[in-house]
């Protein structure tokens, strides 16, 4: 099981980005996904999850209204939009996939390898 995440940068607050997330190595259809993110010292954060089905979408009460996160089971693939952009979202942001639901406070089972957001002022 391979996660590969990608996307992340430099931009201004304000502004917006698009992570992507590329599964290969298994069947991505029956897997809930998400993204975490974590800053220097943290703990690492949950941010949203969807749902196998796609029909079901859990955010963050922080980035609900600005971020949303989606997939392409088609092409083993996850996003997620990230408009409106702060400081405060200046994270390392890792995707991540597990059976079974997951939200604040659970490690699912697989895990990309980071993609860094940083959001200047």
């Amino acid at each position: 099981v391979q996660l590969q995440a990608s996307g992340g940068g430099l931009v201004q607050a304000g502004g917006s980005l698009r992570l992507s997330c590329t599964a290969s190595g298994f069947s991505f259809d029956g897997y809930n996904i998400g993204w975490f993110r974590q800053t220097a010292g943290k703990e690492r954060e949950f941010v949203a999850r969807i749902d196998w089905s796609g029909g079901s979408t859990l955010y963050t009460v922080s980035v609900k209204g600005r971020f949303t996160i989606s997939r392409d089971n088609a092409k083993k693939t996850m996003y997620l939009q990230m408009n409106s952009l702060k400081p405060e979202d200046t994270a390392v942001y890792y995707c991540a996939l597990d059976l079974r639901e997951f939200s604040s406070g659970d490690y699912p089972k697989y895990w990309g390898q980071g993609t860094l957001v940083t959001v200047s002022s």
